[in-house]
């Protein structure tokens, strides 16, 4: 029988190192204190009608192969090949989006599942929170169109933010530094027409 990692916070049953689990994408379902872990897709929509998330999926993840180092002592994580890197919380503790934390005032919450691609090498211990101030894109966008925006775009731009920042890691890596600077962004692309 395959060594536990930890128990699903809805039916507390065992989740084995390196076996499949799911998060919830709201940040406040994910915090180093909350840390809630699911076995299943079922057992993750046990806990929606408690915390009543305005929009909220189930977000794929894989248990490390190594259990959880004991309480008090620092955690470590890989990074692509570079050695040990000090890191803070779990895994399942960093997954996860701002958008959609607060409570929903009568919409039902919809079950969306999140899988990470198969055709990347993603780390599953690297942060996929959001990257950019919701009210602040939004009143951008509002007052620059007129037109609201999804809680969705958050969750796409910060994708494409951390592709950015991946290859500006890969250039000042390139140029020995170990300080990510402008110049290390991909150039800007021409303004379209209007």
């Amino acid at each position: 029988m395959a060594e536990r990692w930890r128990r699903c916070s809805a039916c507390k049953n065992d989740i084995a190192l390196s076996a499949v689990y799911w998060v919830c994408s709201v940040s406040t379902c994910n915090r180093v204190r909350t840390a809630l872990v699911f076995c299943s897709v079922d057992c993750w929509e046990i806990h929606l009608p408690t915390e009543r998330h305005r929009e909220a999926w189930a977000v794929e993840k894989r248990a490390p192969k190594v259990p959880d180092p004991p309480e008090g002592a620092p955690r470590m994580r890989a990074t692509s090949g570079h050695g040990p890197v000090s890191g803070s919380g779990s895994t399942a503790g960093r997954a996860g989006s701002g958008a959609g934390s607060s409570p929903g005032a009568g919409s039902a919450p919809r079950t969306i599942v999140r899988r990470a691609s198969a055709d990347t090498d993603e780390d599953e211990s690297l942060p996929t929170d959001i990257l950019v101030v919701a009210s602040k894109l939004k009143t951008y966008i509002r007052e620059g169109s007129g037109f609201n925006t999804s809680d969705r775009v958050m969750l796409v731009l910060s994708d494409v933010l951390r592709k950015l920042c991946d290859h500006a890691i890969a250039n000042a890596r390139r140029a020995g530094r170990d300080i990510v600077e402008s110049r290390d962004l991909p150039p800007e692309p021409p303004p379209r027409p209007r």
